[in-house]
């Protein structure tokens, strides 16, 4: 960051706090069940999203363009879980809710690049299920392994400096208003709301983070949906119709998962109590790596299919093993 505050501007001290307290969950009854449900969460995403990259990896017959967005997905959700969970657990259950300045702005670094993917990656899924359904004879030239490889790059590219930025402009801030974050991890719009100088550059970066990582992929995929439905309705049976948007059905879940929470939070954000606002973001963003592996594996058949000859294989291995 000694490189972004240099290109901003030098001989300018600014003050750094030697800590953030975290309070998100203070005051909340019976939380520590809440923890433990955490726990349960996590575990399963671990296992979960363990299993579908093994899977895809282990299987030459998964090693197709869409599949690799699968397993970037499953990926993030792994990353993203271990970046938030056991940290969450560890300063609420544990009560280190003290977090040096630095390791606040890395923990702000990883939830946020991993919530960024998580959208992102829902994006190159829709553009896929978009070609494949639509230009079905095109699919195999206009999605290939190298274009799905240059996508997720792009898009891990653009998530990282998006919130490198974010953090940068962090660093700019002279905290003195107070070192307590009402949330459950380090979020951007609690820090920067504690500075004493000019927070505008922050204040534009909270308007268009949303807008960028949520609002414009969100209406990607909804448009994408629509053209589907529409191209669908004039030309194909309502048979082909139903058949085409079963493949689909993965997908569409994930998007729902993801989408829906945040927007209901987002709108309720002003009338429900801010306890019960940071429990919903936190599940927010807890659930989806959850979910996700067990949609795709109950609902895309390919998955399903490899799993079970995976397990077969291994089963057989240990019959013969103990004989």
């Amino acid at each position: 960051m000694e490189l972004f505050n240099s290109a901003l501007g030098k001989n300018i001290t600014f003050m750094h706090p030697p800590f953030f307290i975290i309070r998100g969950f203070i005051g909340i009854p019976n939380v520590k069940y809440y923890f433990v449900f955490l726990c349960f969460v996590y575990i399963v995403s671990v296992l979960g999203n363990t299993a579908v990259m093994a899977v895809i990896y282990l299987d030459h017959n998964l090693r197709a363009a869409k599949y690799i967005a699968v397993f970037n997905l499953a990926f993030v959700d792994l990353f993203g879980s271990s970046a938030l969970v056991p940290k969450v657990l560890d300063i609420f259950l544990f009560n280190h809710n003290i977090i040096p300045y630095n390791d606040c702005l890395t923990f702000l670094f990883f939830c946020y690049t991993c919530l960024s993917m998580q959208s992102f990656n829902l994006v190159a899924l829709a553009y896929d299920r978009l070609v494949a359904i639509i230009y079905p004879l095109h699919y195999q030239v206009m999605v290939t392994n190298r274009f799905m490889f240059s996508l997720i790059a792009s898009f891990w590219l653009f998530a990282v400096v998006a919130v490198i930025i974010s953090v940068g402009l962090i660093t700019r801030l002279s905290i003195c208003k107070s070192v307590v974050i009402n949330s459950y991890f380090c979020d951007h719009g609690q820090i920067y709301r504690l500075a004493c100088n000019d927070n505008f550059p922050n204040d534009v970066v909270s308007f268009l983070y949303p807008v960028l990582i949520f609002w414009l992929p969100l209406a990607f995929i909804l448009l994408s949906y629509l053209y589907i439905g529409y191209t669908l309705a004039k030309v194909a049976t309502v048979q082909e119709g139903i058949k085409a948007f079963k493949t689909c059905t993965a997908h569409l879940l994930s998007v729902v998962v993801y989408f829906i929470p945040l927007l209901i939070t987002f709108t309720l954000m002003e009338k429900i109590h801010p306890n019960s606002r940071i429990i919903n973001l936190s599940l927010t963003s807890v659930f989806p790596p959850m979910l996700n592996p067990i949609i795709y594996v109950l609902q895309t058949k390919e998955i399903k299919v490899s799993m079970k000859k995976i397990l077969k294989v291994t089963g057989r291995s240990k019959v013969t093993n103990r004989k």
